[in-house]
């Protein structure tokens, strides 16, 4: 009885250690800076599922860890991440404190779009640069088109000097070559290129990401210069109560207002932008508006659910509404379509969902989905221009750490594209009985990213995709990134890969539609395909307690099968084919981002390129001819002085160097170059404790704007009083001495001229 008893209780014992040994653990502590509490920073174990944010006393905790070693990472943007490895033991809790120390840059923040995972941009083997909503309040606008005016290498670039939308040129590629994403998801593509941009507000915004050079081994056709995705913040993260108003001397006005509250176990952001200007200028004295009219109002609203073990669950949904019209001056809606008086009317309607969903499974397999509906309705004179593009993009994402020294990305995307419109585009080509046919693009396709750790020096990044386009057929995009870091303040990188593109004609090129030009397409048009290899130098450097960083980087783009507007051949059409040759975009850029002792930070960012192209002649001579709307040199700089007290300064500009313009004939008085222009910018701040923030100051220091003859012919928008020979060729009369027509092409910078403007912020945290 007794060994029995013994027998039992022993068998007790084993059968408790036993369960103690198979329970799991947890993982709790604080995150401090300088002793004081940091809330909402991340917590997370690397390659796991596991991570949360701190409270408002800077705790966290995370439970049902299994035992092993992990690697502890805490991130929070302004704070250098922290990396700590970590070992828990079964059925014990391990308690932590971690101390973060104030970033002076950003190489300490954590990225996701040069890998489609998190990591932090110092490890990253793919140059990221991040921008923060404080960046762009340096220089306050209504617009994420218009904020990306300061990055080094990155130009909103007007189109249409009568209607003023426009595309973004990285390193002096088009605007169709680069990949606008919202947070990672293909949103801005194709018809929205042109006229979705200035749609999206910086009220949702928590940071920018901008990847320069191919990137369409992870993110598909038109990610070809690059990509810029932007972020929008996360409702748990987000302040209370943000509002941001301000109004111009040229009776502008913007509001942003967001608000996040809770609802059970989600977490909801809602975010609303208004613009609004209704007042007609012509100080050039052309007889057209220097800047069109708007209204417009985008609606956002983004959902975070809270799940088992801190797993991803979101959902968004914008609305945007504006009505856009440029021309001339006395032109009423009344008149739209007619050809009384010449105007570009633009109605345009925008619904987009965006979701991510970690599925329940012991591996890191994430879905991601988005869907967006984008109408217009539009007048170019008395050309209509009706379209309506939708678009569903869905992927399965695998994330697989194998050990510290092997990671595995899988993806699985699914893009389909319905686009109609009443151009020639989508009709058949029966020439006896046309019928519209809308264009129906599927493009599924898989992508393999393996990521190599040698030691804390080396890494190697590779990556290859497969598409099948139902129009095209097969497309591969392979992909080769490997970061050396020789010691902790300098990494170089470099990056070589293909890209793809594409060509959605009329959905991209304004230029297409508007005037009086024809539009003639050459033949079926083919796919570009595009050679990129870009090495990057990021050196830190420490001076007493001031801070620089060093960001240089040289590039190079050749590109084959590339579509081409001829505007030369012909100045009453715009020919459009594959060029019968290559082109090349090549440059070096260099960013400076200093921190001093004293209260003043600088960033000064410079590029120098040539882009051109090279095709052969009749005598089959080979021919470089310079890209049009393309600047050499582009500089922009960020001055920013803190005078204490809550007073504070900023100096902001660029400068674009000579762009070569399209030109309607040989007799065409215009130059065929633009000049150097710089438009330079000042602002003052008072900050209050309460959250109230103050801001004024003057846009355009300099007063530049382009010369008055911007518009041909102006004075005869419908050419009533041009004459044309049997050849469709414009004949010299008196009163058409240079042989035009009309013709808003010939743009180069905005028709903005000096302007002031005073704004108002509040936040609560």
């Amino acid at each position: 009885m007794q060994k029995t008893i013994y027998l039992s209780v022993l068998l007790i014992l084993c059968t408790l250690l036993s369960a103690k040994a198979q329970s799991p653990a947890t993982l709790e502590g604080k995150v401090l800076s300088k002793q004081k509490p940091l809330e909402l920073a991340t917590v997370a174990l690397k390659g796991t599922r596991f991570g949360t944010l701190t409270d408002t006393a800077g705790v966290f905790r995370l439970t049902g860890v299994p035992a092993g070693r992990y690697q502890l990472v805490v991130s929070m943007v302004g704070y250098e991440t922290h990396q700590k490895t970590v070992t828990v033991t079964a059925g014990q809790t391990l308690r932590q404190t971690v101390d973060l120390r104030e970033s002076a840059n950003t190489l300490g923040e954590v990225v996701i779009t040069g890998t489609m995972k998190e990591v932090s941009k110092l490890e990253s083997p793919v140059p990221v640069e991040i921008y923060t909503p404080k960046f762009f309040q340096k220089n306050p606008t209504p617009n994420i088109y218009d904020a990306l005016q300061n990055i080094n290498g990155v130009r909103p670039q007007l189109n249409c000097n009568v209607c003023n939308t426009g595309d973004i040129h990285i390193n002096g590629l088009e605007g169709p070559y680069t990949m606008v994403l919202l947070d990672g998801m293909p949103i801005v593509s194709s018809l929205s290129t042109v006229y979705g941009l200035s749609g999206i507000p910086n009220s949702l915004v928590e940071r920018v990401e901008v990847v320069k050079g191919p990137a369409s081994t992870l993110y598909g056709s038109e990610a070809v210069a690059g990509l810029i995705n932007i972020i929008t913040k996360n409702p748990l993260k987000a302040p209370v109560v943000t509002a941001d108003v301000f109004g111009t001397t040229w009776q502008e006005y913007n509001a942003d207002l967001g608000v996040k509250f809770r609802a059970g176990k989600a977490n909801s952001l809602v975010g609303l932008n208004y613009y609004n200007y209704q007042n007609p200028i012509d100080n050039n004295k052309d007889g057209f508006t220097d800047v069109t009219l708007q209204h417009r109002i985008s609606v956002f609203n983004k959902w975070q659910f809270e799940r088992k073990e801190n797993r991803l669950a979101s959902i968004a949904a914008r609305y945007f509404y504006e009505d856009r019209w440029g021309g001339q001056t006395n032109w009423t809606p009344a008149l739209r379509g007619t050809d009384s008086l010449y105007a570009e009317s633009i109605y345009t309607k925008r619904l987009e969902l965006i979701g991510a969903y970690q599925l329940p499974t012991t591996e890191n397999i994430t879905l991601q989905s988005s869907f967006n509906s984008h109408n217009q309705n539009s007048y170019y004179g008395t050309t209509s221009f009706m379209a309506t593009q939708r678009i569903f993009f869905a992927q399965l994402l695998w994330t697989k750490e194998f050990n510290s020294r092997f990671s595995l990305l899988v993806g699985t995307p699914f893009r389909y594209t319905f686009y109609d419109d009443n151009t020639p585009a989508t009709r058949s080509a029966d020439s006896l009985r046309p019928v519209n046919q809308p264009d129906r693009t599927l493009l599924p396709g898989i992508f393999a990213q393996p990521e190599f750790t040698f030691n804390e020096q080396h890494k190697l990044l590779l990556g290859l995709r497969y598409d099948y386009n139902s129009r095209h057929g097969n497309i591969l995009t392979p992909r080769f990134s490997y970061k050396w870091s020789p010691n902790k303040d300098n990494v170089i990188r470099l990056n070589a890969g293909t890209g793809y593109r594409v060509v959605n004609l009329f959905t991209e090129d304004h230029a297409a539609l508007t005037g009086a030009r024809q539009v003639v397409v050459a033949e079926e048009l083919k796919p570009e395909r595009s050679w990129n290899v870009n090495l990057n130098y990021t050196r830190q450097v420490i001076f007493g307690s001031g801070f620089l960083n060093i960001d240089a980087s040289a590039f190079y783009t050749y590109f084959t099968n590339r579509i081409l507007a001829d505007y030369d051949t012909d100045p009453n059409k715009i020919i459009f084919d594959n060029l019968k040759g290559h082109s090349v975009s090549k440059g070096i850029s260099v960013n400076l981002d200093a921190n001093f002792a004293f209260p003043l930070k600088l960033n000064v960012g410079a590029t120098v390129m040539d882009v051109y192209q090279v095709e052969d002649d009749a005598d089959g001579d080979p021919v470089r001819t310079r890209q049009l709307l393309t600047e050499r040199v582009t500089g922009t700089w960020t001055a920013s002085y803190d005078f204490g007290r809550g007073f504070s300064a900023d100096y902001t500009g660029n400068l674009y160097g000579p762009m070569r313009l399209p030109l309607l004939s040989s007799d065409d008085p215009r130059p065929e170059y633009s000049p150097t222009w710089s438009i330079q910018n000042i602002q003052l701040t008072k900050r209050f404790d309460n959250g109230f923030e103050i801001y004024g100051g003057i846009k355009n220091l300099l007063n530049f704007t382009p010369p008055a003859n911007s518009i041909a012919r102006a004075f005869d928008p419908f050419d009533k009083r041009v004459v044309f020979d049997a050849n469709g060729q414009v004949v010299a009369t008196p009163d058409n001495p240079y042989r035009l027509t009309f013709d808003p092409n010939y743009v180069f910078a905005p028709n903005q001229g000096i302007r002031g403007f005073l704004g108002v912020r509040y936040t609560v945290r």
